[in-house]
């Protein structure tokens, strides 16, 4: 690992330290000419509650959680992620999941200041990201990832990345 990809790792982690998401902290850093024109991390939207309170105003979501709360108490805060107290794996039951990817988000973040990401390099503290996710960064003119393994996230993931020209390496 050469001292600038450390340097973006370290930044990736610091921005990851920002996340709500009780599942997952994951950082993302859009370099461009060494510079970092955008940072990201998973998350809600913007001023969208938090899932450790959501069921307090999701009424679809207290009923789907029904069994975590007695008759008389709601709790007011959640201690972990909805989705792993109704049993789903990681990346399982995303319909009940309201966060952004850090990668979409430091793209979106981006678009958002009208700076263009087209020839960037992306830093992230994780994996090769979920398929929808690497098709946002295909898409948005990113041209390498720069990952903490080489580990698909699902089975679309590969096909994407052996039939674009993106290109992943590791710290």
């Amino acid at each position: 690992m050469n001292k600038r990809d450390e340097n973006f790792l370290e930044q990736c982690n610091i921005i990851a330290q920002n996340s709500k998401c009780m599942s997952r902290k994951v950082g993302a850093t859009i370099v461009i000419d060494k510079s970092i024109i955008s940072t990201g991390y998973n998350g809600p939207p913007r001023n969208v509650i938090h899932c450790d309170q959501r069921h307090q105003y999701d009424d679809k979501l207290a009923e789907k959680l029904k069994f975590y709360f007695t008759c008389a108490n709601r709790y007011d805060y959640l201690p972990k992620c909805p989705r792993q107290l109704m049993g789903y794996k990681s990346g399982e039951g995303l319909e009940w999941c309201v966060a952004g990817h850090a990668e979409g988000n430091s793209i979106v973040n981006a678009a958002r200041e009208g700076i263009k990401v087209k020839g960037a390099t992306i830093y992230m503290s994780c994996s090769i990201p979920c398929s929808p996710c690497l098709i946002k960064i295909i898409n948005a003119g990113i041209v390498e990832i720069v990952v903490t393994k080489l580990e698909y996230y699902d089975v679309s993931g590969e096909f994407l990345v052996k039939n674009s020209k993106l290109k992943v390496r590791t710290y």
